[in-house]
């Protein structure tokens, strides 16, 4: 019997993650096109639990497109377009293993149907990766983060088989270009998020979809997942492809059996069916039965089925930040009376992550990457300093439950905490909801100096990553 690990790994990628349309700003320079994020605005009056959403008509998307005057905090963000090095050289100091962000699809293929990308895109992470390399942090490289192209939206995004070799043909751009740079590959981010964002929002952006739309373009990206995997693995058997859920596991709200089950269900059809395709290869079982039921029908060919049954990812990837409760009385309140909150509403449940972990772990049996992991915090300047004591002791807490979970045997081999430094937040659209260990000096408005600034947790977290996680 081999012996139980007693910590992390010596090799840990210890980091942090953000996603390029919430930091790099400069959205319509060096031939970018506009995408999904840059016509999110910032409403004028917002309550902390509001849910920004994308437009969701095309004559909104181009009155957004044609205003020059609004303020879409996405178009300008923190301006990690210029500030890369500066920022990088940040993260070096904290002693940063690993860095996740993303592609912006449309600095690549603008519209994301051109014959040919964008070389001045291209560029801009060819240096954006290499400066990285050169800090000796470790690239995790995510191919669309909410990113799609307008144009392709319009058109209905994924709903459209045509968006399926549209998005093959950037992902092998990007495997081809960056092969021996970037080893670890998330194709999508959280693709089980439905909800109107992100490659899902040409779902949530325009209006008339029905529930058979919904699964046949979630369908045109699990093949177009298995598509961008398969021709990694021809381009380079040392490039690792991953797949990414949006945890919010749930529990019952009580031992009523009935309620159990509803956890249950819950559960397997917001996140495992996801990560049974790309992990697995196949539909199981319960989702059959649930389209069924549901009346739900959409267009499923064998040559599909053989070709997720052959491509199943390599690792798995998760973000999490906390868990809602879940009864068969579906007018029951989502939140555990047990679990504190944060100001935004998110239960804080570090145990909550250990068990994510080992139920992940026993059902796949993949390596894992934890691509997110934080808390969104109104920070306070206070004579040059943030004392983020809050955010200490929330990263504390899922760390050390991260750690007992690689001591369950669970294979966790990179943490990426998100939004290292602060960014424009994507639930949101605020500056002031901060993720950070750096402070950036921008308002809700855009309004600032820009200027960069370490929080307490930054030396906290550059203790954790000298230590490997001994001293939390």
């Amino acid at each position: 019997m081999k012996q139980a690990p007693t910590g992390f790994p010596k090799d840990f990628l210890w980091g942090g993650a953000i996603a390029a349309n919430q930091a790099e700003g400069a959205w319509d320079v060096d031939g970018k096109g506009p995408s999904i994020a840059d016509i999110e605005i910032l409403p004028e009056v917002y309550s902390r639990k509001q849910i920004v959403g994308f437009k969701h008509t095309k004559e909104d998307i181009e009155q957004a497109l044609a205003d020059k005057e609004g303020y879409y905090p996405r178009r300008s963000a923190i301006d990690f377009y210029h500030t890369y090095k500066e920022d990088l050289a940040l993260m070096k100091e904290m002693g940063f293993k690993c860095f996740r962000t993303s592609f912006n699809w449309t600095r690549i293929y603008p519209n994301g149907d051109e014959e040919t990308p964008n070389e001045a895109g291209l560029k801009f992470y060819d240096d954006l990766i290499d400066e990285m390399l050169k800090n000796g942090i470790e690239p995790v490289m995510t191919v669309s983060h909410y990113e799609m192209p307008v144009a392709l939206a319009l058109k209905n995004g994924f709903l459209d088989a045509a968006c399926i070799d549209h998005f093959v043909k950037y992902c092998v751009t990007l495997f081809e270009r960056y092969k021996g740079k970037v080893k670890y590959w998330i194709l999508l981010n959280q693709i089980n998020c439905l909800g109107g964002w992100g490659e899902f929002s040409s779902l949530g952006l325009l209006e008339g979809y029905s529930k058979n739309d919904v699964y046949q373009a979630l369908h045109n990206q699990f093949v177009a997942c298995a598509k961008a995997t398969k021709a990694a693995h021809e381009i380079s058997s040392d490039l690792q492809i991953g797949m990414m859920l949006g945890d919010d596991t749930r529990y019952p709200a009580t031992c009523k059996p009935e309620d159990v089950f509803a956890a249950t269900r819950c559960n397997q059809m917001n996140l495992y069916f996801y990560s049974d395709v790309l992990c697995q290869g196949e539909y199981p079982g319960y989702a059959i039965r649930f389209f069924h039921d549901n009346n739900i029908s959409f267009d499923i060919t064998e040559e599909d089925l053989k070709l997720l049954k052959e491509n199943t990812v390599d690792f798995l990837s998760f973000s999490y930040y906390f868990t809602k409760v879940t009864s068969a009385n579906p007018d029951a309140s989502e939140d555990n009376p047990y679990l504190e909150k944060s100001i935004w509403g998110w239960a804080i449940d570090p145990l909550g992550f250990r068990n994510s972990l080992n139920h992940y772990w026993d059902r796949y049996h993949l390596p894992m990457f934890i691509a997110e992991n934080g808390l969104g915090a109104l920070d306070e300047v206070v004579d040059g300093k943030v004392h983020d004591d809050y955010r200490i002791a929330y990263l504390k807490g899922n760390i050390a439950a991260m750690k007992e979970a690689i001591k369950d045997g669970v294979e966790v081999f990179g943490y990426a905490s998100w939004g290292p430094i602060d960014i424009i937040s994507c639930s949101q659209g605020e500056m002031s909801k901060r993720y950070g260990y750096i402070y950036v000096d921008i308002d809700d408005r855009g309004n600032g100096t820009g200027k960069r600034l370490r929080k307490d947790s930054f030396y906290w977290y550059q203790n954790v990553i000298k230590t490997n996680g001994e001293e939390l």
